[in-house]
């Protein structure tokens, strides 16, 4: 595991690039805090990271590009900060919706898709997903009202209440579970990032990172830019991965 430093100079990388990177977009509370502004402005300053990392991540060729965007324990956050997430994710998505579809730029949502999420905005998530349901240049996937766990127990849920446990003799295997997730054709991560200096995955895609690279970098995300989507996919060129053989 790697604290990056961004590549100066660096537009591509020759070696095989990852199929999918996955991202935790960590620090933007605390670079607002340095800056003596309120939280929701490290939020603001968070659009122009990730949309820079967005066009490294089509510049690359990567296929799939996951980001954290809410997670279930964000709830607990003060009331007012959530209600600017949630309606910073509405403006956001009405905003960048378009252009991301002019890119051939799949969005797609994971999480659990019920209350207290408002259902103007699952309205929206859905509505964004049909409108670029045919691109393929890139899946971007936004991890919204999720966590690794809650995903987890929602498959095994699933898998019941279609009857399988009720089976004789059946046992419950891996593929059971990869098959109802919320995104079963989501291939694993190769590749993921965490921001802010902080070295956890923070109950994110726990069941899919079983054999993925970490990259933890110390910068705070709202610094982040495609130099150091670059940096991290080097670093993940440089190693050997073995998936458990020597």
């Amino acid at each position: 595991m790697t604290k990056g430093r961004p590549a100066k100079g660096r537009t591509e990388t020759r070696a095989v690039v990852p199929t999918h990177v996955a991202c935790v977009m960590d620090g933007n509370g605390r670079w607002a805090a340095q800056r003596g502004l309120p939280r929701t402005k490290g939020h603001e300053a968070a659009e122009a990271a990730l949309f820079d990392t967005i066009e490294g991540a089509l510049d690359l060729g990567i296929s799939w590009f996951t980001v954290y965007a809410f997670s279930t324990e964000n709830w607990k956050r003060p009331r007012n900060e959530v209600e600017y997430l949630l309606t910073f994710t509405r403006a956001l998505l009405n905003q960048r919706l378009q252009e991301l579809n002019e890119r051939d730029v799949r969005v797609r949502f994971i999480g659990r898709r019920d209350k207290p999420v408002r259902k103007t905005l699952l309205r929206e998530m859905a509505d964004a997903e049909a409108l670029t349901q045919n691109n393929t240049r890139m899946t971007l996937s936004v991890a919204f009202n999720y966590g690794g766990r809650a995903e987890i127990v929602d498959a095994v849920q699933d898998l019941m209440s279609n009857g399988l446990s009720s089976k004789a003799g059946t046992s419950i295997t891996e593929e059971d579970i990869a098959r109802h997730l919320y995104a079963p054709d989501m291939p694993d991560p190769d590749l993921v990032i965490r921001t802010s200096g902080e070295s956890r995955i923070s109950n994110f895609l726990l069941w899919q990172l079983a054999y993925s690279e970490l990259v933890f970098f110390d910068v705070l995300w709202p610094d982040f830019r495609r130099d150091h989507l670059l940096q991290a996919v080097e670093e993940y060129q440089r190693r050997e991965r073995r998936y458990g053989n020597i």
